[in-house]
């Protein structure tokens, strides 16, 4: 760790109150990185920031509010210095089929995982583009092969991979690098109440065995972290998810047939229950937005 190239270097990671943002917070951290952790949740992200062998600052924001993200932006330059990476990783989930679906809910999902990047992304760039930094997507294996019932959290990850490639276009001429993670399924609080979610076992039972496995959140931050010291284009979790890229194009009339023959069989069909935004990120994104006045 004495030789990271993060070493007193200011790193942002949004969605840090816990899960994979506050594992992927100490791990910069261990490379000697000074963080700044961004969420919803002022007491969490002070309990991670005290955690934290590096200089830490706690930041209350909602990534969706462009105004907010610009003051913390102008925090964090001023009380740890001009950030060389940014790390979009706040999001939400939620399961259920599109005709049942609560428009507030699967709109949400939208905003904070699609909307909320693109406005994080904009709010650091005047630093990235000054330190030459590093801007890395968190993104998921939905972007490559979207699932039935998870159509808010699949088109939020596609349409996240799309605003990706568009920004590393825009600033490769800079000196500014830009990468995604696909990440397969990882045990965040979004997913581990799966086994109670009709709606969200559904899916995850359409793939292959090995598929369905679910990465250990401190592995994943490991490998994340590396490839912020690489400023890695694309990075894959597991390696063996780089094969749904290669075979893309197939993806989706495979998982429909999948999916054809395993609903078309069953006696109830489709889960047609909806799960909600999903785990305690969820809960807390609910509970800020009824906690903020209205203007």
């Amino acid at each position: 760790m004495r030789d990271s190239p993060l070493r007193d270097r200011t790193v942002v990671v949004t969605g840090a109150a816990r899960g994979l943002g506050a594992a992927l917070a100490r791990e910069l951290a261990r490379r000697h990185a000074r963080i700044a952790l961004l969420g919803h949740e002022r007491a969490a992200l002070r309990q991670v920031a005290a955690t934290l062998p590096a200089p830490a600052l706690a930041l209350e924001v909602d990534i969706t509010d462009p105004a907010a993200l610009h003051r913390a932006a102008d925090t964090v330059r001023a009380r740890l210095g001009r950030p060389s990476a940014v790390i979009a990783n706040a999001g939400l989930a939620l399961a259920g089929p599109v005709e049942t679906a609560d428009p507030p809910a699967w709109r949400r999902v939208i905003d904070v995982n699609l909307t909320g990047s693109a406005f994080t992304a904009q709010a650091f760039l005047p630093d990235l583009l000054h330190t030459r930094g590093y801007y890395l997507q968190i993104a998921s294996t939905a972007a490559l092969g979207a699932v039935p019932l998870m159509s808010a959290y699949c088109a939020s990850k596609a349409g996240a991979e799309a605003f990706t490639h568009a920004l590393r276009a825009e600033t490769a001429h800079r000196g500014m690098a830009v990468g995604i993670a696909y990440l397969n399924w990882t045990d965040t609080g979004m997913i581990r109440d799966i086994h109670t979610h009709p709606a969200l076992q559904a899916p995850r039972r359409l793939l292959p065995p090995p598929a369905r496995r679910i990465l250990p959140t401190d592995q994943a931050a490991a490998r994340l972290a590396r490839a912020v010291e690489q400023r890695s284009t694309a990075l894959y979790l597991p390696a063996w998810t780089r094969l749904a890229q290669v075979g893309r194009a197939g993806l989706p009339p495979l998982i429909t047939r999948l999916a054809r023959a395993r609903f078309q069989h069953r006696q109830s069909g489709l889960p047609r229950t909806q799960t909600g935004l999903l785990g305690p990120g969820g809960l807390a994104d609910q509970a800020a937005r009824r906690d903020t006045p209205r203007p």
